[in-house]
């Protein structure tokens, strides 16, 4: 009703707000499973709640296929009405995975404080000491590396987006009879365009995770590498319980208006 702006800060509203109860959720069962079993009962109930990723997995392959075969039913010229009741059921699987997807999120910290506190042990280390400035500078730098993360990813789909719009110009501008509806458009540069910006595009993300706790932990130490990946633990999880509640969101608002 009011433009795209007010949908954005209502959906991060509603993105940041959705933290909340999550954290709670897996705020108490890491305190239920560590009074159980310290760092053992931890490691039980992320297995616990990885072994329901197999339906969530297969719930949330459930809403591609149907935009997938939009696509292909609108490529193809078929009736705007089937291409309304794929559009129905992707929403209808979005919506569903959702739950999965909550489910995904909290294994994925329970996992993520076992395998911290696998390195803990294994590196010998018993205490960490976030008054150390090492430490400290750790929790702050890792903190500060699921944002830029997503920074570098964002990115990148703006990057793949404008060479998107930027063939489409193109083929406007010099297939005849495009804008009339009379000839095809080229399909296959498109999504040659796409598969490549996908590929390529995840390479700098990928190192940044692979690369990062490589050069803390040589450069700078076990107790600065502790507060890297305790600081990108935490942070990581508040970024991931906003961004796709937001998403979702969106959606939801484009779906309905």
């Amino acid at each position: 009703r009011t433009g795209a702006a007010t949908n954005v800060i209502f959906g991060l509203a509603l993105g940041y707000k959705s933290v909340i109860i999550p954290i709670f959720a897996i705020a108490i069962s890491i305190f239920v499973s560590f009074s159980f079993a310290a760092m053992y009962g931890v490691v039980v109930a992320a297995l616990g709640m990885l072994s329901t990723i197999a339906t969530g997995l297969a719930i949330d392959a459930y809403g591609p296929i149907s935009d997938n075969a939009g696509g292909i039913a609108e490529m193809a010229g078929m009736s705007h009405r089937i291409r309304e009741r794929t559009d129905a059921l992707d929403a209808a699987g979005n919506t569903t995975a959702a739950i999965g997807k909550g489910f995904a999120i909290g294994s994925a910290a329970l996992v993520s404080l076992a395998l911290f506190g696998a390195f803990v042990s294994r590196a010998g280390v018993t205490t960490v000491d976030v008054l150390t400035p090492k430490v400290f500078i750790g929790l702050i730098v890792g903190a500060m590396l699921p944002y830029w993360f997503s920074a570098m990813t964002m990115k990148s789909v703006g990057s793949a987006a404008l060479k998107m719009v930027e063939e489409v110009r193109r083929q406007f501008n010099t297939i005849p009879g495009l804008m009339e509806g009379t000839a095809k458009p080229d399909y296959a540069t498109c999504v040659t365009i796409s598969t490549d910006a996908s590929i390529k595009e995840m390479i700098p993300p990928g190192a940044l995770v692979m690369l990062t706790p490589l050069i803390v932990g040589i450069f700078f130490g076990v107790e600065t590498l502790s507060g890297v990946l305790a600081g990108s633990l935490v942070s990581g999880v508040q970024v991931i319980n906003v961004w796709y509640p937001l998403s979702a969101a969106c959606n939801t608002i484009n779906i309905n208006s």
